[in-house]
């Protein structure tokens, strides 16, 4: 039996690796908010839907016969750079306001994550002690 690898904490884990990822570029593109020629790096999950959206063969593990097919495999986000814009006069194109809205969005969304993940701990823990 596998405690810490169902599908709720994997998927909430995922969700983690991903929060982490955006708050690594965030921070970074803070960092170089004053640095010349640096372009903003943002993590783009939109390839990904398009991969999911155009699959034909579309797979799952069905418990009634009236349940939809689809497959889930892992697909990892992509950092890429924003080159198309210029807000600073050392071709720098960080938007200082705009990257402290999403670092304070992203802290929310991480922060839920985890208190997700230590519900699911809690409830193992509750399972655990007998329901004490």
């Amino acid at each position: 039996m596998d405690l810490f690898g169902s599908s709720t904490i994997k998927s909430l884990e995922r969700g983690l690796e991903g929060a982490q990822l955006r708050q690594k570029a965030i921070s970074n593109n803070i960092a170089n908010v004053d640095t010349p020629n640096y372009n903003a790096k943002q993590v783009s999950f939109k390839h990904t839907l398009s991969e999911a959206m155009n699959a034909s063969n579309m797979k799952a593990h069905r418990t009634n016969d009236q349940h939809v097919e689809f497959t889930t495999t892992k697909r990892s986000p992509v950092v890429v750079t924003n080159r198309g814009t210029m807000y600073n006069h050392n071709q720098n194109n960080v938007d200082i306001d705009l990257e402290m809205a999403e670092l304070a969005k992203y802290q929310i969304y991480y922060n839920a994550l985890i208190d997700r993940i230590n519900g699911s701990f809690n409830s193992l823990q509750t399972v655990i002690k007998g329901g004490r």
